[in-house]
Parts: C-alpha cells; structure tokens; sequence
C-alpha cells in the first residue's frame, strides 16, 4: 500500500510546467507564421498577380499556349473569353484564364501548324 501512495506524491510534485513556456510556444508560433508566410503564401501571391497581368495584356494576333496545351493565335477577345485558331478553318473559344504563357512571334510557323 506505500508502494502507491508514494507514486501519487511523485506524480503530484513533477505536474507543473516550467514557468515561461507559454510565452515560447506563442513565440514559436509566430515564427512558423512568419516561415510559412514568405515560403508559401507570397511567392503564390506573385504567381498570380503576373498571371493576372498576363491574361490582362492579352491582344489580338497573340500566339498562346493554354493550360490543356492547346498551341493557337488569338483572334477574338472580350472581357471573359478568347477565340483560338488552332489550325485553318478551326476555331476554339476558351476562357481568359485559362492561358498559360504566351509564345514568341513566329513559334506556330516554326512548330509546322
């Protein structure tokens, strides 16, 4: 029976956490917002704003490659869609949005389209 009862007295004295740990861990999870913030969430924000810029500076004659890999040149725009030419006599309409980069003058005649 003192067997236990000297366990319980163990256990009462070793329960209490050192003082100031709650000022680190707070501190800690700052840090990892901080880590976070300039590992994911801004180089994403950047992503975006140069994609909004892309798809805003779209204009008419552009060579495009959307993200399905469609290779075409634009020939329509308004504010929502684009018309793609993706061969003679075919013409696919697409959203804005979804072009992935714009190809340099000439690339269609280079590729043989």
């Amino acid at each position: 029976m003192s067997l236990f009862i000297a366990s319980a007295h163990a256990q009462a004295a070793g329960g209490q956490p050192p003082p100031g740990g709650e000022l680190f861990q707070i501190g800690f999870l700052v840090l990892l917002f901080v880590l976070f913030y300039f590992i994911a969430i801004r180089p994403q924000r950047k992503r975006q704003k140069e994609h909004a810029e892309l798809v805003s500076n779209l204009s008419k004659g552009d060579e495009v490659v959307t993200s399905a890999g469609i290779i075409g040149k634009v020939t329509a725009l308004d504010d929502n869609y684009m018309v793609l030419n993706v061969a003679s006599n075919v013409d696919m309409k697409f959203q804005r949005i979804h072009v992935h980069a714009v190809l340099p003058k000439g690339t269609l005649k280079s590729i043989g389209s």
